[in-house]
């Protein structure tokens, strides 16, 4: 199969399942399910892929094994998180403003401004997967292997965040506080950076063929997302309004790449 076919499956799969998805929240009025989709989206792409290429199966294997984890526990993390805490208030507050500015109803918002937004970014973002798997040759070396180990660290860093949050906001007496301790002493976006770096680490197992060289945009598009656009600037505009001691934080430490704090 070429790179183009399977691109072009690849594309109409991801847009069957969210104009599915899109359908189900008409309903349901609230589209927080879509981070969840974001991450087994990628997994079902992978998998999409493994099915219609004949690549070299040690690449494959790695390449579907390491985003299913990565996807499967993201996924499984945002959906127990929607679950317990209800709809994203970033969305209630899109649609809102929408409403107001433009006079658009919740579908025609839900698919301008989620849906017709995240699908292609998703796409782009997997494409190590989607096109690392394609080439018969080489099979996995030095350089992928590196990957892999990036990927994993990225998977590890991302989970033990997560977790460490987790447990932060579950005391009643952090209320109002920022965490400081853990990975989030070194970093204020732990979660972020392991992301980064899966998708950095997958792309070093592809890019060992010919054809995975050409994904370099996914990488660089997810890091420019998560740094510049709808990750850290989202997130730290709407903590050091409501966070007293988050511009201290700030001051002290990294944004992104891991380091020992200031002072």
């Amino acid at each position: 199969m070429t790179a183009l076919a399977l691109l072009a499956t690849n594309a109409l799969l991801l847009a069957l399942l969210f104009v599915a998805l899109w359908l189900i929240t008409l309903k349901t009025r609230d589209v927080t399910p879509v981070d969840s989709v974001w991450a087994l989206g990628m997994v079902a792409l992978g998998a999409a892929s493994y099915v219609q290429t004949g690549g070299d199966p040690g690449r494959k294997a790695l390449l579907l094994g390491l985003c299913a984890l990565w996807g499967v526990r993201l996924g499984g993390y945002l959906l127990w998180r929607w679950r317990h805490h209800g709809p994203d208030r970033r969305y209630v507050t899109m649609f809102g403003k929408a409403k107001e500015a433009k006079g658009w109803g919740f579908g025609e918002a839900s698919a301008r401004m989620v849906y017709l937004t995240q699908a292609p970014l998703l796409f782009i973002v997997c494409l190590p997967v989607q096109l690392g798997q394609i080439d018969p040759a080489p099979s996995v070396g030095l350089v992928g292997m590196v990957g892999a180990a990036v990927a994993v660290v990225g998977i590890a860093f991302e989970t033990i965040g997560d977790w460490q949050l987790v447990r932060f906001r579950a005391d009643p007496a952090n209320q109002g506080k920022v965490l400081t301790t853990g990975l989030w002493r070194y970093t204020r976006h732990p979660n972020y950076f392991g992301d980064a770096c899966t998708w950095w680490g997958l792309y070093l197992i592809g890019a060992e063929s010919f054809t995975g060289l050409w994904a370099l945009p996914g990488p660089v598009l997810l890091t420019w997302t998560l740094m510049k656009w709808s990750g850290v600037p989202t997130i730290e505009g709407r903590l050091k309004r409501k966070k007293p001691g988050y511009e201290d934080y700030v001051r002290r430490t990294s944004g992104f790449v891991p380091w020992w704090p200031k002072g």
